[in-house]
């Protein structure tokens, strides 16, 4: 009898362990992967201390090794518990004059965050809250296109920034404050000192909720914006491509671990309507909702593709603002209801 590791290693990734999200491979649950002739040792770590789950994963592992390997595989699983590495809750400051805060997060470019985050600020002003909107995306801002604003925020001592008007919302944006040719090739530094300058600097007035348009991803510049700033709750916005999907774990898994509440999912671009009136689910179908299952989040709605989203956005007009009775204008308002009447 001669067994073959990358065998074994395949079986393993049939197995999830206790509590995880991921096969025991993926988890990196399995340290090491031993062959001697008919023998396989295992070295297993797991991050549930209780003898039942190490226990069940045990005879789980051996059952399925037996299976698909070899019936008299001698079989030796070492397992050790380790703690997870989590991070403490990272309490930021609260900004002045500002009663909520929430993020729109996105794990990815491309899918459509700031257009959500826009729309979804106006419909909660249908909804009679005093909103602000906050562009922290520093590498690519948009909020200038999209609110069609070209002044420059104004300061009355030299020290703090007044926030820019438009349609009754208070704005502000790295994009306001640099010229619009201007690439952001910035390191860590310059985006810290820029995040603590939209956040300290910036005197908002009155505000029931801030809406915070981050920058995708998980890195540095969104762990900053959370030790910065209190926010109260988050929101992700994905398509339902499964490679949109891995972002949107780590998403998850990050403001989890900060202890920022996620307030739900939406899935963004869910389908595209023809002419013909059939549904073209061109990204794929029902990944964001099944995610929010999985992770035991509220999913809030699906978003179809549409021009008339597009071509509002382009025109400095948000389509929850110049159309509010269009149909994707009703969806987002909807969504704006769930998130007024379970948090705010």
């Amino acid at each position: 009898m001669k067994l073959n590791k990358q065998d074994v290693a395949e079986a393993l990734k049939t197995i999830t362990a206790p509590g995880a999200r991921e096969n025991l491979l993926d988890s990196k649950s399995v340290s090491n992967i031993m062959v001697f002739g008919d023998e396989i040792d295992l070295d297993i770590r797991l991050t549930n201390p209780s003898l039942q789950a190490r226990k069940k994963l045990e005879v789980t592992i051996m059952d399925v090794l037996h299976q698909k390997i070899h019936p008299r595989a001698k079989i030796k699983i070492n397992t050790r518990f380790e703690r997870p590495k989590t991070l403490p809750p990272i309490k930021g400051k609260p900004i002045p004059g500002i009663d909520s805060i929430i993020a729109i997060s996105s794990g990815k470019g491309g899918v459509g965050k700031s257009t959500v985050a826009i729309n979804l600020a106006f419909a909660l002003q249908k909804l009679g809250l005093k909103i602000g909107i906050l562009d922290a995306d520093v590498y690519g801002p948009s909020l200038p296109k999209l609110l069609n604003l070209n002044e420059k925020p104004k300061s009355e001592d030299n020290k703090t920034i007044m926030p820019l008007e438009k349609f009754g919302v208070q704005c502000m944006s790295m994009g306001l404050l640099i010229d619009e040719q201007t690439p952001m090739m910035w390191r860590g530094p310059m985006v810290i000192s820029a995040i603590k300058t939209m956040t300290q600097k910036v005197l908002w007035k009155d505000r029931d909720v801030i809406i915070i348009d981050m920058p995708p991803g998980t890195g540095d510049t969104q762990l900053t914006f959370v030790q910065e700033v209190k926010i109260d709750g988050a929101i992700i916005v994905s398509t339902p491509q499964d490679l949109a999907l891995l972002d949107v774990k780590r998403g998850i898994q990050m403001f989890e671990k900060t202890g920022v509440k996620i307030l739900g999912l939406i899935d963004n671009m869910s389908f595209f309507e023809g002419d013909d009136g059939k549904k073209y689910k061109i990204f794929g179908e029902g990944g964001v909702e099944k995610t929010a299952k999985e992770f035991d989040k509220e999913f809030l709605g699906f978003l179809p593709l549409n021009e008339d989203l597009r071509t509002s956005a382009d025109n400095g007009e948000p389509l929850t603002y110049s159309k509010p009775d269009h149909k994707i204008s009703k969806i987002l308002i909807e969504i704006a209801k769930k998130i007024k009447q379970s948090f705010l």
